[in-house]
């Protein structure tokens, strides 16, 4: 197995790396925040058209560079560091996924305006009564004579403020937890009978609780085979997960370095704190979480397409989550009681570990998935 990255991979990491750096910095991602809406429509266009690297991971067959998912984790690794708020899970991970699986005349079109920067696209297969489970569905969608008609609530839709279209599972047959009868549609956004309720995220992302009320689509927006979708989902989440772990290992090593570099300043009894020795330890085991969720990711990653796919992804998650957590507080306790501020970036990255540690599935999810696998 080959733990090299290609010249490409380098280069999209070295690119992506400098223009976060330039345009990206902690200062700038506040003033995004604070703007109507919680971002710069002007970062993901030009993660598009300046950069070029959406379609990184995608088919060159759509125009993209015919990578995989080791490109994501390179690029999420980069936007971790820089603890960016774009969407590029939900609509090149998850979004751009489902469209090149099914195929049809949905992905010979939003592909292409997904590497173009301009579909963005919102994942709602969670509910609030599900938890991690993604057969657990009470949204509905029952065929008549133009398409579908789809009732229900979808929790916690990350990008579904700004989305063009939405992403969603409805179940078409079979009872609340059956894995049979579970569909997925594509619907737009602007749909009559889809509404939202947006609200910030703790960790300065925007989401949605998504609500269908008789919403009408039309019969091409099922992907996929009705009622056979779920192992796809699955596949889709899986894939996502391992992205969202290597947004954390890139946001765990900034946070390790904010941490190193604070030490060597912060002053106490004339010295500074670095020089302590039980600092010292606790600075070495949080660059040893890091390197060993790194690790960790890109075995995730490397295993994909391993017929013991979900068994790899867990043990990554798992180990990430715990990483990510210990790290975080950590950082959080060297800091003192200045690593909760607003005004101070360590703060930042701690709220979006402790969120990625729950996204896709948090310790006791994963740890159980492995104890029901092996």
């Amino acid at each position: 197995m080959d733990f090299n990255f290609t010249e490409t991979q380098s280069m999209l990491r070295d690119t992506l790396g400098r223009y976060l750096a330039d345009n990206y910095d902690f200062d700038k991602r506040q003033a995004m925040l604070a703007r109507d809406g919680g971002r710069d429509p002007g970062q993901w266009k030009a993660l598009a058209t300046e950069l070029g690297i959406l379609g990184a991971a995608l088919p060159e067959q759509y125009g993209g560079f015919g990578g995989g998912p080791i490109d994501s984790m390179v690029l999420m690794e980069e936007l971790g560091r820089a603890i960016a708020v774009e969407p590029y899970i939900p609509t090149v991970v998850i979004g751009a996924g489902a469209l090149v699986a099914t195929g049809g005349e949905h992905a010979e079109t939003l592909v292409p305006a997904i590497i173009g920067g301009e579909a963005i696209i919102g994942a709602g297969f969670y509910e609030p009564q599900g938890r991690y489970n993604l057969a657990d569905l009470k949204t509905t969608a029952k065929a008549d004579g133009s398409g579908w008609t789809l009732n229900g609530h979808k929790a916690v839709v990350l990008a579904a403020p700004y989305a063009t279209h939405l992403l969603v599972t409805a179940r078409t047959a079979g009872s609340q937890r059956e894995a049979r009868g579970v569909s997925l549609f594509l619907v737009e956004a602007n749909t009559k009978g889809v509404v939202r309720r947006d609200y910030p995220t703790v960790d300065g992302n925007m989401a949605s609780e998504v609500y269908f009320e008789n919403a009408n689509v039309g019969p091409h927006a099922l992907l996929g085979a009705e009622g056979g979708a779920l192992p796809l989902v699955e596949q889709l989440i899986d894939h996502a997960t391992m992205a969202a772990c290597a947004e954390a290992t890139g946001a765990m090593r900034k946070l390790h370095e904010l941490t190193l570099d604070y030490a060597k300043q912060r002053k106490q009894f004339g010295k500074a704190i670095g020089e302590f020795q039980v600092i010292q330890h606790r600075l070495v085991d949080m660059f040893m979480e890091a390197e060993q969720a790194t690790s960790m990711t890109l075995m995730g990653t490397l295993r994909l397409d391993d017929p013991e796919r979900t068994k790899w992804v867990s043990q990554a998650k798992a180990k990430v989550n715990k990483g990510a957590r210990l790290l975080g507080q950590a950082a959080v306790q060297t800091h003192g009681g200045i690593g909760i501020t607003t005004e101070l970036a360590a703060g930042h990255y701690f709220k979006r570990l402790s969120i990625l540690e729950t996204q896709y599935g948090d310790y006791d999810y994963h740890m159980g998935r492995l104890e029901a696998l092996i």
